[in-house]
């Protein structure tokens, strides 16, 4: 008689889960009522401290992790507050975007092969008197970057 183990979850691992991040003010990223997330670890999808607690789970575990303030995502930035021009905003993207505190936009990286975040904290004012800010105030922190986080996963295969 022979008996099978379940696949375990080891670093280079292509996995398809459900998973759920989350801070004190609620979630960020949840999968659960949506379709399933797959991704390959040490690639850079997940930070290292949420992927080092997957090593080691079997195919079909579900679990729950808190993860204390800073270890997720780093500790906030104050340097990663910026200002960004109107003039930049409107090379970069669409030169009629209306900004509004709370809104994410997403920018290039340099090398034009990925994208960021910055979350709008405010709007600067419209000088020129044309129904736009002259800047605008984003936060590149991520958003759970600081704080303790909540990370809920479902193991639905691994390859």
């Amino acid at each position: 008689m022979t008996t099978t183990t379940a696949h375990r979850i080891h670093p280079g691992s292509f996995l398809t889960l459900h998973y759920r991040l989350g801070g004190p003010d609620g979630d960020i990223i949840n999968t659960f009522n949506d379709k399933p997330a797959t991704l390959t670890l040490g690639t850079g999808e997940l930070s290292p401290s949420v992927e080092e607690r997957l090593i080691g789970l079997e195919e079909g575990a579900r679990a729950t992790f808190e993860i204390p303030a800073g270890e997720a995502f780093g500790e906030r930035n104050p340097e990663m507050v910026q200002w960004v021009a109107r003039k930049l905003l409107n090379e970069m993207g669409d030169p009629d975007e209306r900004y509004e505190v709370g809104d994410v936009v997403q920018f290039p990286t340099p090398d034009g092969m990925a994208m960021y975040a910055g979350a709008v904290q405010q709007v600067g004012q419209d000088r020129d008197g044309d129904g736009m800010a002259d800047a605008v105030l984003f936060d590149f922190n991520h958003p759970l970057a600081g704080k303790p986080v909540t990370f809920e996963v479902q193991v639905i295969g691994i390859l």
